[in-house]
């Protein structure tokens, strides 16, 4: 064999091994993940940092995973777990946001009546004491009746019987996915029945707030000697929380404003109205009676 020959051949079995080996290390590079994986990858990882009470770990790994997961199925999930992480990490405001922001994102989700609960809740939680402002207190009455006008009450006897029928069903066949599919909406339907409880005994006592809220400011400007401002915060009491506990004592608190001011005659109807809702304490209001009776001749 000559030496151009051989020179040429050993060439050609170069190359051939050349494009062997490129084709085997081309072959051999791992396939990049689809924005899909990575975002299923990152929410599994955030839903066991939940499980381990990690809300804040969670609430980070969720929050890097809010553009990705745009239009994609895990969309709400990914919406809801933040807003329930951050919920139970006691960052309210921000609970409020996310759940909301998952409401308008995904309205369709199932996870809309939790979400709208839960926005509630978080304003509850911001509810300040009766002396601070009250926006908040607002906001939760307004979020829990919304709540209760989207989901009313389902039949409470039907779902506690389907919950335990399938519950006795699943002892039997714990594999039947019908069964599994049907008590899961059972449980969810009794979740619901507890959350409107749960609204039903709220709203009351946020409304109570608010009164005792107005009350406290009209006391106050008793104790400054500004009775004309009292009285409009009195009457806001009167007018719209009736159904509280310091109705009364606003009545009461009106009619002695009105009568440091001097108003006979103001202090006189009110007090007969007063003595309408409240028959019983003719004798108590004996004493304003005589005071506001003896003026009005003078006058």
């Amino acid at each position: 064999m000559s030496v151009a020959r051989f020179f040429s051949r050993s060439v050609s079995m170069l190359c051939v091994a050349g494009l062997l080996i490129s084709s085997g290390c081309s072959s051999s590079k791992p396939l990049v993940p689809t924005p899909a994986a990575l975002v299923s990858e990152g929410y599994e990882k955030a839903e066991k940092m939940y499980a381990k009470k990690d809300y804040d770990g969670a609430a980070l790994m969720l929050e890097s995973l809010l553009v990705t997961s745009r239009a994609t199925p895990l969309e709400d999930r990914v919406l809801f777990l933040l807003g329930q992480s951050y919920y139970n990490s006691g960052q309210y405001l921000l609970s409020s946001e996310i759940f909301t922001r998952l409401l308008k994102q995904v309205p369709s989700t199932p996870y809309a009546p939790a979400a709208q609960f839960l926005i509630a809740k978080s304003h509850e939680k911001l509810s300040p004491n009766y002396a601070l402002d009250q926006q908040e207190t607002v906001k939760a009455i307004d979020q829990f009746s919304i709540y209760m006008d989207l989901y009313p009450s389902p039949d409470d006897s039907k779902i506690l019987s389907d919950a335990e029928t399938y519950r006795e069903l699943l002892k039997i066949n714990p594999d039947n996915p019908v069964y599994k599919e049907r008590y899961a909406k059972a449980s969810a339907e009794m979740g619901k029945i507890d959350s409107l409880k749960y609204a039903e005994k709220a709203i009351p006592a946020l409304r109570d707030k608010l009164a005792k809220n107005a009350y406290f400011i009209a006391r106050q400007y008793v104790k400054l000697k500004k009775y004309k401002a009292a009285v409009l915060y009195f009457d806001e009491v009167i007018k719209h929380y009736s159904d509280t506990g310091y109705v009364q004592q606003a009545w009461r608190g009106k009619i002695d404003a009105l009568i440091k001011r001097n108003k006979w005659f103001e202090a006189g109807q009110v007090l007969d109205q007063y003595l309408q809702f409240y028959p019983g304490t003719q004798q108590e209001m004996k004493g304003e009676k005589e005071k506001i009776n003896q003026n009005l001749k003078k006058s």
